[in-house]
């Protein structure tokens, strides 16, 4: 007898399918699993995120507010730099590459120098100074962004100029929130601990950022622009919508950038009772050996750059290479941010001292032996160094500054660090790229910038050492 299949019934599944469907089903399933996971920890993320930002009071002054307004600077930042990694550094021939970043980058110093000394007077005599410097330095981002976009796929010649008024405008953000910070703290945070709370706020969102910017760069590097574009837009936006306390000058004051004491001068003619105060001395030495550090940090950004691109290190790739020593800059910065809490005790004239030397030490020791560990051990100590440098400042300015002239002190004090990066940047673009001989240059650099500033601030050091006793 012959089965005769009945047309009506439908056929049944092969063994093969039936596992088949199985394992589709069971992988479906596990990604829903995985999907729910990843959203409740972001929320969960987020939640205690907010908590953070709004803790000790700063939910309710408008600090966590420029919080978030960092963290997603420091997103676009992200975004903007692996974009760049691979094509401003590593599609451009070498020397047409060196030539146009030293070019442009000197160009960056004009501002620094001319334009900065001037950010306080058009502050004080228009309304919503801060905010809308705040807020004009991310949409001069947001619009290069875009022109980069562009750019990067078209091999346009602005590309350089672009990337370094990205650059620039990067520079003066930090120039701009620095004066934003004082107005915003709530009484139980001190300064120092609230510009910490505001760096790990920019190292978090870097770090959520990155994995984002380069899963769309490898669509093509104009989509990380195009993601960065966005982000600063909407930065723009938060930063408008800062308090308006940002903007009051209630009972400020000018600092000079004069050393001899903290006592006060009349106010200058036209500068509405305005009262000026000379730079006290234990900021000064503060402002001098921090310098050393923000010039490492520009150094090491430009030369180590084109560097391991002409010259990598045996068996890695340049991207490789450059992306551990900068991932080892960013780990020692987020521990710098980590352990200011635990170095309250120690006086801030002796810590940037000690990150000053350390930075020289360690350039030495990567100069002489060249090598993936100490290249990435001389960006541990940079980045460690360069925060605990900062917020050895930072707390030096709170102590020994007048409440009145902190913001006039904040943003001048961060100008000058700006110059030291971009001074330290042209070198590293103009040195020979010669491991031994360009780290060597950086080590003497340090060396005599060291012992400027501990011949200079003798008398300073000299007071310190007693109080540590």
């Amino acid at each position: 007898m012959v089965a005769v299949s009945d047309p009506s019934r439908p056929p049944r599944l092969s063994g093969v399918r039936r596992v088949s469907g199985r394992v589709s089903g069971a992988s479906a399933r596990g990604a829903r699993r995985v999907a729910r996971g990843t959203a409740v920890a972001g929320r969960y993320t987020a939640r205690q995120a907010r908590r953070a930002a709004n803790a000790e009071g700063a939910g309710e002054s408008g600090l966590s507010r420029l919080i978030g307004l960092h963290a997603i600077n420091a997103a676009g930042d992200a975004a903007v730099a692996i974009s760049l990694a691979g094509t401003l550094f590593f599609q451009v021939p070498t020397g047409e590459a060196r030539g146009q970043v030293a070019l442009f980058l000197g160009l960056t110093m004009l501002p620094f120098a001319i334009v900065a000394p001037l950010i306080g007077p058009i502050l004080d005599r228009f309304a919503h100074g801060r905010r809308w410097a705040i807020g004009t330095t991310m949409a001069v981002r947001a619009f290069l962004s875009w022109v980069l976009a562009g750019a990067v796929v078209t091999d346009s010649r602005w590309l350089f100029p672009a990337a370094l008024g990205v650059l620039v405008a990067s520079k003066a953000y930090a120039v701009t929130r620095a004066a934003a910070v004082p107005r915003l703290r709530p009484e139980s945070l001190t300064l120092v601990k609230a510009n910490a709370r505001i760096s790990l706020a920019g190292v978090i969102g870097a770090a959520v950022s990155a994995p984002l910017a380069g899963l769309a760069s490898l669509v093509g590097p104009e989509w990380s622009l195009r993601y960065a574009f966005a982000l600063f837009v909407v930065a723009t936006v938060l930063a408008i919508r800062l308090p308006a306390r940002v903007d009051s000058t209630l009972g400020e004051g000018e600092m000079l950038i004069l050393p001899g004491g903290d006592d006060s001068e009349p106010p200058a003619p036209g500068r509405r009772g305005r009262p000026r105060m000379r730079i006290p001395g234990t900021v000064a030495f503060a402002l001098k050996a921090n310098c050393g550090p923000r010039f490492l940090s520009g150094f090491l950004t430009m030369f180590m750059a084109f560097l391991l691109r002409e010259a990598p290190i045996e068996g890695w790739r340049p991207e490789v290479l450059l992306g551990l020593v900068i991932g080892a800059a960013g780990l020692g910065n987020t521990l710098g941010v980590a352990l200011a809490s635990l170095l309250r005790s120690v006086n801030p004239a002796i810590t940037v001292v000690v990150a000053l030397i350390a930075d020289a030490v360690v350039a030495l020791v990567a100069a002489v032996f060249y090598g993936l560990v100490p290249l990435v051990l001389l960006g541990l100590t940079a980045g460690l160094t360069q925060s605990l440098a900062k917020l050895s400042l930072d707390s030096t300015i709170q102590r020994d500054v007048r409440e009145r002239v902190q913001t006039s002190a904040f943003a001048r004090s961060d100008t000058a660090l700006q110059l030291a990066w971009v001074i330290g940047g042209f070198v590293g673009i103009a040195m020979p790229l010669r491991p031994g001989l360009g780290l060597g240059v950086a080590v003497g650099v340090l060396g005599a910038w060291a012992v400027f500033v501990l011949v200079t601030g003798r008398a300073t050091l000299q007071r310190a050492l007693p109080a540590e006793a």
